[in-house]
This record gives C-alpha cells, sequence and structure tokens, in this order.
C-alpha cells in the first residue's frame, strides 16, 4: 500500500510519539476519545486533568502549543453552535450580564466544547506525529475493512490531483476574461463542477484499468508490515488508561 506524500497537517519529528506504531497511536486515542465522550459533564475539573494529559504528550512529541492551538481553528463552527445554545434551550434560566440563559443549555454549551476540544486536540497531535500511509497502514493491521482502507487511500492519493484539476481548470477561465461576479455565473460554475466530475470519473476508470491489468484482484498487497512491542503497546496505553481512571473518579465523587 502506498499513500504517498506527507499531509500539511503531518509535522516531521523524532521523538517517542512518533517512534510509536500507527496502529498503537490509533487505539490510544480512540480509547482515549470514547473516555472523554464517556465521563459526566459535571467532573468539570476531569476534563482540566484531560488537557494537561494532552499538553504531556504534545511536549513528549515535541508539538509546539502555537501549533497545536491553530490547527483548533477547525472546531470554530461547533464553537458557534455551542454559543447559541444557552439562549435557544429551554428550562431553568438564569441571568448573566444581563442575559437569559438556559441552566441546561450552558450545560450543554460546556459538554460539546469540552469534549469536543479535547477530541480535535487528540486527533490534531495523531495527525501531527503521524504520516498518512503510515495511518493507512495502523487502520489496515486493525482489522479495519479492506476496502474502506483502499477508498482512503485513493482519496489521499488523488485528493491533490482533482485540486490541481480544478486549479487548472480556473486558470483557463480567468484567461479568458471570465470571473464569477453573482448569480448569473452560477450556471458556468455548475458546468465546471461536471467538467471536473467527468473528468476525475474518467480518470478512475483509467486508473481502474490499469490495476487490473497488473493483477488487482480486489486486496492491495501489503509492501510494509508493521508491528508492535508489548512495551511500545504499554506506552501508547498510557493515555487511555490514566484518562479512564479519572473518568471513574469523576463518576465516583
Amino acid at each position: 500500500m502506498g499513500a504517498g506524500h506527507a499531509h500539511q497537517l503531518y509535522r516531521h519529528g523524532h521523538s517517542p510519539v512518533h517512534d510509536l506504531p500507527p496502529h498503537c497511536k490509533l487505539a490510544a486515542v480512540f480509547a482515549f476519545v470514547i473516555v472523554v465522550v464517556s465521563t459526566p459533564r459535571e467532573a468539570v475539573w476531569a476534563f482540566g486533568l484531560y488537557a494537561l494529559l494532552l499538553a504531556a504528550v504534545a511536549a513528549a512529541a515535541r508539538v509546539p502549543a502555537g501549533y497545536l492551538l491553530r490547527r483548533l481553528l477547525i472546531e470554530i463552527p461547533f464553537v458557534a453552535f455551542a454559543v447559541l445554545m444557552p439562549f435557544v434551550a429551554e428550562g431553568e434560566r438564569v441571568h448573566v450580564l444581563g442575559l437569559s440563559l438556559s441552566v441546561s443549555g450552558l450545560w450543554g454549551a460546556w459538554n460539546v466544547l469540552a469534549k469536543g476540544t479535547l477530541g480535535v486536540a487528540a486527533s490534531v497531535l495523531l495527525a501531527s506525529t503521524t504520516e498518512l500511509r503510515a495511518l493507512l497502514l495502523g487502520l489496515q493491521r486493525l482489522k479495519l475493512p479492506p476496502l474502506l482502507v483502499q477508498i482512503a487511500s485513493f482519496m489521499i492519493r488523488y485528493g491533490d490531483v482533482v485540486s490541481d484539476e480544478l486549479r487548472r481548470m480556473s486558470v483557463a477561465r480567468r484567461s479568458r476574461g471570465f470571473e464569477a461576479r453573482g448569480v448569473r455565473h452560477w450556471g458556468v460554475l455548475a458546468k465546471t463542477a461536471g467538467a471536473l466530475f467527468i473528468r476525475s470519473y474518467e480518470r478512475g476508470e483509467r486508473v481502474y484499468l490499469a490495476m487490473v491489468s497488473r493483477g488487482y484482484a480486489g486486496s492491495m498487497p501489503v509492501i510494509d508490515e508493521v508491528s508492535a512491542s508489548r512495551a511500545q503497546w504499554a506506552y501508547a496505553a498510557a493515555l487511555p488508561v490514566t484518562a479512564l481512571a479519572v473518568c471513574l473518579m469523576g463518576w465516583t465523587l
């Protein structure tokens, strides 16, 4: 399997986190997110400890705080949704700075912000310390359905190809004096989208025929086998196991 290029989210480095096998990191992040989601929203202190755990992982991976915070901007739409919840939710109301806010809405907003931010931060750390190709190998090692892994591999490989095709079409339009200024030009943009779809479909057919001619029979050959030692599994399990202990404390207190 080769999904070949480094993604812009990946931060090249040499650290204990970078050196962990990808399937260990995938399992650790998945388990950590499950624990975070399972934590009662009233245990505010627990989410602070989760954040400290992720900060420790980022320090071990040598990922700067500024780099991590910039990547967290992707959750802005969820933040906007959470901010609206206290205003639109029903139930008991409280007055804060002259605003009437729903108590259940405030708890819901906190729940979305805390758990969503921690989940996104864990995912960003995973992407920052693991190449895309390694992630696909890790998913394959974790026995994800091979067809899904192949689809993800082709999406990553040909996403940039399709983007370059769209960019060339845009350059061709501008070189002929076209500039979208309003609704009347939506037809041209729709035709562009249709042409891009047809070209992508035809490219997919050519790639598939090329693969079949080289012996493809529904599964991709595994070029690199990834394995993990008990020590590496134990190192990766430190994050979710510690988080689980915090979660259990949150339920009992």
